[in-house]
């Protein structure tokens, strides 16, 4: 048979009820034409740098990622725009799409409903469902931070660190970090350091920040927060010259707000021994493009039904331990964007974590990449000289 009549045969096959189905089929690939399927979904409501952006804005958004998931990781994404009338409408029809995916990556959605979309979509569906804005920010964020701390020769364990802002970059940080060993994180919010006695009067997700962190019970505001701070992590404009100058010894500021970093890293190169943004024209770009298309790619070679945080902290070490100790310096931090060790390693990574978690879970038809295991920075033992 020639490849042409080879090729009609499979295609018929396929277009027959009942015989393009394997014997044993899985929920997630029926046919063997695919690989993997995600969506990326946003009701528009957050979109960078023009908030509720509307529909236009909002697709670009999510064409970009579902770009960088099928160029980096070899995944069909595809885009999708629900749009936005609430949680509950938001809910019910991206579960009503699941079915037709093998994940669900959330993109661009405002605070707090983001957290409560994702967490109601997972308890309901058997897929990974990622919002990157949250978690592939917090998993890029620690490891430049932790590879910054081992520039100035600190260590995760004992380094004072104040969040600011408590949206869902911030709020997933705060989270990954106290997770990684972080004991001193202050966060601060509007302007006001968040503190456990205040829990009643503050939004759930704000309440469950203020429970635990801040435990030397600081108070006040961001001068309060920072006097004395090992490093400042920012995702919302707030930060000036005399704010870093106040910090400790070698300070290490990572200015994250978009489109554009809350203070120019020009301004405060004399005072700050490291400093990172997210923006793609100065040294330190910290972009999720280094972690979501690994975390989703190793997610679906193992059949993980969810992200957890373990795979998210498993991710983080693996990236950071990209650039061997003689590699980093104050104006290195992360591999490169282009670097192609950076999602097999990610995805092998992850999909290690959740194969020991899933064990009787089918193994994806990709497999599990491998990891070098020479690269990790082991997160129990923090990072350090």
């Amino acid at each position: 048979m020639n490849a042409d009549s080879e090729q009609r045969s499979r295609t018929s096959r396929w277009q027959t009820p009942g015989e393009g189905v394997r014997a044993e089929p899985s929920a997630h690939d029926v046919t063997g034409l695919r690989r993997y399927r995600v969506a990326v979904v946003t009701d528009g409501t957050a979109v960078p740098g023009r908030g509720e952006g509307g529909v236009a804005a909002a697709l670009r958004v999510v064409d970009g990622k579902a770009v960088l998931l099928t160029r980096l990781a070899a995944i069909e994404a595809v885009p999708v725009f629900v749009t936005p009338t609430g949680t509950d409408e938001f809910v019910a029809t991206v579960r009503a799409l699941a079915s037709s995916f093998d994940g669900i990556d959330l993109e661009a959605i405002a605070a707090p409903a983001c957290f409560e979309a994702e967490r109601r979509l997972q308890e309901t569906v058997d897929i990974p469902v990622f919002h990157d804005d949250q978690h592939g920010t917090a998993i890029v964020v620690l490891a430049a931070l932790r590879n910054a701390l081992r520039v100035v020769g600190k260590r995760m364990e004992s380094a004072r660190l104040v969040v600011i802002g408590a949206g869902p970059a911030g709020t997933a940080t705060v989270r990954l970090l106290v997770a990684a060993g972080a004991a001193d994180v202050v966060v601060v919010v509007r302007g006001v350091v968040l503190h456990r006695d205040d829990m009643p009067s503050l939004p759930p997700h704000q309440a469950r920040l203020a429970e635990r962190t801040n435990p030397r019970g600081v108070r006040g505001g961001l001068a309060e927060a920072l006097a004395g701070a090992d490093a400042a992590l920012g995702f919302t404009p707030a930060l000036t010259r005399g704010l870093v100058a106040s910090m400790g010894e070698g300070p290490v500021v990572l200015a994250l707000a978009g489109p554009e970093p809350e203070i120019q890293p020009h301004l405060i190169s004399d005072i700050a021994a490291v400093v990172a943004t997210s923006h793609a024209g100065y040294p330190n770009q910290v972009s999720t493009a280094l972690a979501f298309p690994g975390v989703f790619r190793g997610a679906l070679d193992a059949r993980a039904p969810r992200v957890t945080m373990s795979m998210r902290l498993a991710a983080s070490d693996v990236l950071a331990g990209l650039l061997p100790r003689e590699a980093l310096s104050a104006t290195r931090l992360l591999p490169e964007l282009g670097d192609d060790r950076v999602v097999p390693t990610v995805a092998g990574a992850v999909a290690a974590v959740a194969a020991e978690r899933w064990r009787s879970r089918r193994p994806g038809p990709g497999g599990v990449p491998e990891q070098g295991a020479d690269r990790s920075v082991s997160a129990q033992k923090g990072v350090g000289p």
